[in-house]
């Protein structure tokens, strides 16, 4: 019999997982996930406009090319019809049991398994654990004075009150990031008054998502190499933007040079000109892709405010100055619990070792997968693998082949489990945080940053460089825990001398 294995998240890291193992011959997989339906961030992010960064052709698995894809950067419903129609292909939907929170994963020493307990008490056991619940999926909101004394209508735009009609309606959104960039055009189409307030300015390149002409459809589905050229091209140039962020005094300047053009372009109003200029260098925050949202802050229905919020009142948001900013609805556009990764859920390794305790100063884990005292444990889209210029797929794909070829090691050597070596780890983490100095990155704060300054979700590297480093799994980096001698039991028969 083979190991058991316990997937925690059904999105896109939980499915590449699974479908590896599959296709290694590991079948005795579960996947847990709280969603009532299969997609992951793509089925709670259901906002206006929805999308993702990445091309179509390369926010996708490599193995499963897709050539009826509809512009260059996919909607949401087309990523989910995308993910669903890879599980069907593969087999995993039985796999999975949605609707089910997971509330702890603890190793037990005795019986040297996983114990997952969720939610409603269940409690499964399995020989290793994945947790796969991702790093964008806990939405964060704003802790104001007087919130629960506005009269009006809230909601996060990770959780869209579909519900609820903007049409002529005062609609404030609160923040200017991925998503807001997104929708917020969208909303203004429909409101009667839109105010956008902002914290940060953001450096923009220009996206402009239409659908794509039939004949360059017709060319992908027909012309051989085509899909695979066009995977390549988008590889490399999204690696040249992780360099440009790596060295931003050479080719980040150039980069940078080219988003200031455009947004200078764009923004025809001076005071929204100022108000929107980021007092950072380029690549330090995430950079953002649209070609509609800075328009979409000039329009005469659309307020930009850039002073501090400091409350809310009954009638709308309070900022510092002591305006009173009214609004029938405030949409939260405030992201996500970036740094909590699987928390709260508590997670417990050998000798009741706490993930949280050991991830107080900063999450890490050796290649972002594997942590010390925490055996056969495997984190998809983990500490320090996040891109800020590539497809986090890839990155999954990467992942996955990693912990299959831990999960082998441990089956090989008949071993109870595989954990990675402290030193390993200890060297490993340290080396990721020695590479993001002279980075953009360490400029200014943002959320790939905890409050002591440890970047804790990019990887500092290229695509490919992670795909180098987890190519193959060094077994001499860990140990393998033996199994304990089968204990005797009262219905054991003992030997008489």
């Amino acid at each position: 019999m083979g190991p058991r294995v316990l997937i925690v998240g059904a999105g896109f890291g939980g499915v590449a997982a699974a479908i590896e193992l599959q296709r290694h011959g590991i079948t005795d997989i579960t996947i847990l996930d709280k969603a009532p339906e299969t997609g992951g961030t793509w089925f709670w992010n259901t906002y206006p406009g929805a999308a993702c960064d990445v091309p179509s052709h390369f926010y996708s698995f490599s193995y499963d090319q897709r050539r009826d894809w509809q512009r260059l950067c996919p909607l949401q419903e087309e990523i989910l019809v995308y993910l669903r129609d890879v599980i069907a292909r593969n087999g995993i939907e039985r796999l999975i049991r949605h609707g089910v929170t997971v509330t702890g994963c603890s190793w037990d020493d005795d019986a040297q398994q996983w114990r997952v307990t969720t939610e409603e008490g269940e409690i499964l056991e399995g020989d290793a654990l994945i947790l796969a619940t991702g790093q964008l999926h806990q939405p964060a909101y704003p802790d104001l004075d007087g919130m629960d004394a506005f009269r009006g209508h809230t909601f996060h735009s990770a959780r869209w009150d579909h519900d609820y009609d903007l049409r002529g309606k005062r609609v404030a959104v609160v923040g200017t990031g991925a998503s807001a960039v997104q929708f917020v055009p969208e909303v203004a189409e429909e409101a009667q008054h839109l105010t956008v307030f902002q914290r940060t300015g953001n450096w923009f390149l220009p996206r402009k998502n239409r659908p794509y002409p039939g004949f360059w459809k017709t060319l992908i589905r027909r012309v051989p190499g085509l899909q695979s050229w066009r995977r390549m091209y988008m590889f490399y140039y999204c690696e040249s933007l992780t360099l440009s962020i790596r060295h931003p005094r050479t080719l980040g300047r150039f980069l940078g040079m080219r988003s200031a053009g455009f947004m200078r372009m764009q923004l025809k109003n001076p005071e929204i000109r100022e108000k929107v200029w980021p007092d950072y260098i380029f690549g330090c925050k995430r950079v953002l892709f649209s070609s509609d949202f800075l328009p979409t802050l000039q329009r005469p229905d659309v307020d930009l405010v850039t002073e501090r919020i400091a409350g809310m009142s009954e009638d709308g948001i309070v900022t510092a100055d002591g305006r009173v900013h009214e609004a029938d609805c405030v949409i939260w556009a405030t992201g996500f619990k970036t740094n909590d990764f699987m928390f709260p859920m508590e997670v417990s390794g050998a000798n009741g070792r706490d993930l949280r305790e050991v991830w107080a100063d900063g999450a890490h884990a050796h290649l972002g997968i594997v942590v010390p005292g925490f055996p056969s444990m495997f984190v998809m889209y983990g500490p320090n693998t996040n891109t800020s210029g590539g497809s986090i797929i890839l990155y999954l794909e990467a992942q996955a082949r990693y912990l299959r070829q831990a999960i082998q090691a441990q089956v090989a050597r008949r071993a109870a489990a595989i954990e990675v070596r402290p030193e390993v780890e200890a060297r490993s983490a340290g080396e990721v945080q020695e590479r993001f100095k002279g980075t953009a990155w360490t400029a200014c704060d943002s959320w790939y940053r905890t409050e002591n300054g440890r970047i804790v979700a990019n990887w500092p590297g290229t695509m490919k460089e992670y795909l180098e480093a987890t190519e193959r799994l060094d077994p001499a980096e860990y140990e393998f825990l033996p199994r304990a001698p089968a204990r005797e039991t009262a219905d054991t028969p003992v030997a008489s001398g």
